[in-house]
């Protein structure tokens, strides 16, 4: 009698068990960890603020669960600093036991981090870091971008600036440092290739001020000059070349940063008329890109920026990777595929499929700065939709060639 009593609990028990409801479950596992890492002190603050907001809103949306799990977000300030990102990752690891990292704002950052997250082998979402190499010559197993390559729009933008605009000469001025050259470097190899030529490249340290000394150097027989800055130094230049009388002489163009709505609302009628390019603008007109921007502002109190589209956009990411493991984000391998295998066609920038790199395939635009209800914005002028990081090149062939920097591709006499 009591053998049978014993089975027939133990039979009870698993059939209650089974019949429990899946939130229930899910609600005993304990909720499911993202770790968040940027600066948010210190001079690249107010990206890193932007950067949180949109993950912040995303989670929102979504009444921070998924499955049924309850989501627990974790922040910490890396200071823009790669040392210290790198000791505030190994705690949201080791001791706050996340399941997957997100964030990040330098290069050197994603370097950085890179050994450790596969040493780890911790899911790591790279939704800013723009480096080239982290998707092309040194590669991690445990980092999924979602965001982009510094040259990506650049490639493009060349060909358009001498197909469409008919620019022929270019000088271009930019950040001394890995980023500029990436982005500059994108545009002069394909404006060149194009028919066109980079006739000078000035660099100036990151933080400066006073582009005075640069600006009186720039080559008056430019058709257009191509920049690349952002934060208050895209704010300083944009308003300085005004200032030294080159907006009316030579057309204003740039990487995306450049005119981006984390520095846009701050410009006055200096940047009228300034192209850009890059894969996201807050004036991109679809219902899905409308509510980000609306939801965004309501929330960070400012415009939608590029830094906060990308981990809105990074968190969706993960949370439909999850929806895909029914919530069980304690596989890290099965975890690590799902992210790598995702597509959304949804996205406030568009569509994203990754490349067999894991680089986001994505729509790139060509912006124009315009003032549409009072306020500033870039208006989206042309869409080259589906790019590659390679654009159109083959990319093996790609990743032989010279990783973009100061003197690569070479000013050609």
């Amino acid at each position: 009698m009591k053998k049978l009593f014993l089975v027939s609990f133990i039979g009870m028990l698993v059939i209650g068990i089974a019949a429990m409801p899946t939130s229930v479950l899910a609600q005993e596992k304990g909720p499911i960890k993202i770790g968040f890492f940027a600066p948010l002190t210190g001079h690249a603050a107010q990206t890193g603020k932007d950067m949180l907001s949109g993950l912040q809103v995303y989670l929102k949306e979504q009444g921070s669960q998924v499955t049924g799990r309850k989501i627990e977000l974790i922040s910490e300030d890396t200071e823009a600093k790669p040392a210290v990102a790198l000791t505030k990752v190994r705690k949201l690891v080791e001791k706050d036991g996340v399941h997957v990292l997100i964030g990040g704002l330098m290069a050197s950052t994603g370097y950085a981090l890179m050994p450790y997250v596969d040493s780890k082998k911790i899911p790591a979402i790279y939704a800013i870091m723009a480096s080239d190499d982290l998707t092309q010559r040194h590669r991690g197993k445990w980092m999924v971008r979602t965001g982009w390559t510094s040259s990506q729009p650049s490639h493009p933008f060349g060909e358009y600036a001498y197909k469409e605009l008919g620019y022929r000469k270019v000088a271009t001025i930019g950040y001394d440092y890995a980023f500029g050259w990436e982005v500059i470097g994108g545009f002069q190899r394909t404006f060149e290739e194009a028919g066109g030529k980079i006739i000078q490249k000035l660099w100036t340290p990151v933080g400066t001020m006073d582009y005075g000394p640069y600006l009186g150097q720039i080559n008056k027989e430019a058709d257009a000059v191509f920049a690349l800055f952002f934060g208050a130094g895209a704010l300083q230049f944009v308003k300085q070349y005004k200032d030294y009388g080159l907006k009316d002489k030579i057309p204003l163009t740039g990487g995306g940063t450049t005119t981006d709505e984390h520095v846009l609302p701050s410009m006055g009628d200096e940047a009228i008329g300034v192209m850009t390019t890059l894969h996201y603008s807050a004036a991109i007109d679809t219902p899905v890109n409308q509510k980000f921007a609306q939801a965004f502002r309501k929330f960070a109190g400012k415009s939608a920026s590029y830094y906060g589209e990308g981990p809105y956009t990074g968190g969706k990411w993960i949370i439909e990777a999850i929806k895909a493991l029914k919530g069980k984000a304690e596989d890290r391998e099965k975890f690590l595929s799902a992210l790598k295998n995702l597509k959304i066609a949804d996205a406030p920038r568009g569509p994203i499929e990754l490349d067999s790199f894991g680089n986001p395939v994505q729509n790139i635009y060509i912006r124009k700065v315009g003032k549409v209800g009072g306020e500033l914005q870039n208006t989206v002028i042309k869409v080259y939709p589906k790019v590659s990081q390679f654009w159109k090149y083959n990319p093996d062939e790609y990743i032989k060639q010279p990783l973009y920097t100061r003197d690569y591709p070479p000013l050609k006499p």
